[in-house]
């Protein structure tokens, strides 16, 4: 018999794993981020490789994915990717500690906690979204979207002070107890909160069953044009969107002469933006706006556009002075870029069984590693292209505000690739198959 689709409460149940995956995380990208630097007095690069390294891992989503479309089931896959995630977590408290008296040992035992914890990070949060993608009714997917991604949030919301608190006064002792305690509570929640959820039984069809090798099915899948442009969109649109994280404050502390204290409000502003951007997707997409109100390609696409509008209005209002209402266009920015991301996440739901239930995990691992690569890869780039713009002008509001625009065309194609994006689910032709080959022969090859 085939599973009801999940209620609300199994949803909740489900963005508890988001919750307790962005608890480890935040103690990795801030505490351990700010110990390294401040107590250690380590280059901010170091650091900074570190969480690159955490993204990098993220090409290995697609295998993830696979394997769990290779045993029918995705919980197994959560509670190992959540076990590998909490390791990793305490690991890198412990190198730190441990770079203290022998920098050498606690730098190496860094690198492998963190390429533990990004791929920990890969195969919870793949299989989790292929798991609501199955179980999620088409009409609950935006709404589904915004809880998960918002109960990530809260992991950040909650961890970060409380840690903060219980840190004072630091020693390495009390960064690993700490750590430990978080990673231990969050994978004993992900573990009560996947329990039961998923059927014991998964009922496939035999000829459904993904018995090809693994370089088959994911030259399948970059092969179909859907697909392939859905993954091209995520990467773009993803990294406009991170782009401009880590400019937006030190832009508000240069160009309008913004405290520290100031452009930390502002970043809230920016997020309560978001967040009310994704309430409105989940509002709307659940019926209530009937079928246009309730597109998810529409919102995506109204996300991307209103993300480039305001880009450009920031840009702009640096040029014009000092006196600009800086707080409008980056509220609207933050309300935008919450409708493109819940909608985008939604859309990927829906997408992830368009060549069957046998390929959703690799399908949903292939738009994950975009997503992680355009991640790391936006936030590093988006400082490297203002140092570089500062290099060519002597006004850095001249430098930001090129940056600002670049990011804005970035969203603007990715608004037209969203365009061209349906949502039936998409046929193989010969030429498809053609390129699937080639493909497999290359991966092969290698």
């Amino acid at each position: 018999m085939a599973a009801l689709p999940f209620g609300w409460a199994a949803i909740v149940r489900l963005g508890l794993v988001q919750t307790a995956l962005g608890s480890v995380v935040v103690l990795m990208t801030s505490t351990i981020n700010r110990v390294m630097v401040v107590e250690l007095a380590l280059p901010a690069v170091v650091p900074g490789g570190l969480v690159a390294l955490h993204y990098a891992v993220q090409v290995l989503r697609p295998r993830w994915g696979y394997g769990s479309d290779r045993t029918g089931r995705r919980t197994p896959w959560i509670v190992g990717g959540m076990a590998a995630l909490a390791l990793g977590g305490f690991g890198a408290a412990v190198a730190t500690a441990l770079a203290e008296t022998h920098q050498a040992a606690g730098l190496a035992l860094a690198v492998l906690s963190f390429l533990t914890v990004g791929m920990g990070a890969g195969a919870a949060g793949t299989s989790l979204l292929v798991l609501l993608a199955t179980g999620v009714e088409a009409r609950r997917r935006g709404a589904a979207a915004t809880i998960v991604w918002v109960m990530m949030i809260a992991g950040f919301a909650i961890t970060a002070p409380l840690a903060g608190h219980f840190l004072d006064p630091f020693s390495g002792a009390r960064l690993m107890a700490v750590s430990g305690t978080v990673s231990l509570i969050a994978f004993v929640v992900a573990l009560l909160a996947v329990r039961g959820v998923e059927p014991s039984r998964v009922e496939r069809a035999e000829s459904e069953a993904p018995k090809r090798p693994f370089a088959q099915v994911l030259a399948r899948v970059w092969a179909e044009p859907e697909s392939r442009r859905f993954t091209i969109f995520i990467f773009v649109a993803m990294f406009a969107y991170s782009a401009q994280e880590l400019i937006l404050e030190p832009f508000a502390g240069l160009v309008f002469a913004m405290s520290p204290g100031t452009t930390t409000k502002l970043a809230g502003l920016q997020h309560g933006g978001v967040l009310a951007g994704m309430l409105t997707v989940a509002g709307l997409t659940m019926g209530i706006g009937g079928p246009v109100l309730g597109s998810l390609k529409m919102w995506t696409t109204l996300g991307c556009a209103g993300s480039a509008l305001a880009l450009l209005g920031i840009a702009g209002g640096g040029l014009m002075g000092a006196d600009f209402p800086l707080r409008v266009p980056v509220f609207v920015l933050g309300l935008f870029n919450g409708i493109f991301a819940v909608a985008a996440i939604g859309s990927m739901m829906a997408l992830a069984g368009a060549g069957g239930e046998a390929e959703r995990g690799t399908r949903m691992g292939v738009w994950g590693a975009a997503q992680g690569l355009a991640f790391g890869a936006g936030g590093f780039l988006g400082t490297v292209a203002v140092d570089g713009a500062r290099l060519l002008t002597p006004r850095a509001v001249d430098a930001y505000a090129s940056v600002f625009a670049g990011e804005a065309v970035l969203f603007v194609f990715a608004a037209a690739l969203a365009l061209r994006i349906a949502h039936a689910p998409a046929t193989q032709g010969p030429r498809a198959r053609r390129a699937a080959s080639a493909f497999e022969a290359t991966l092969s090859a290698r």
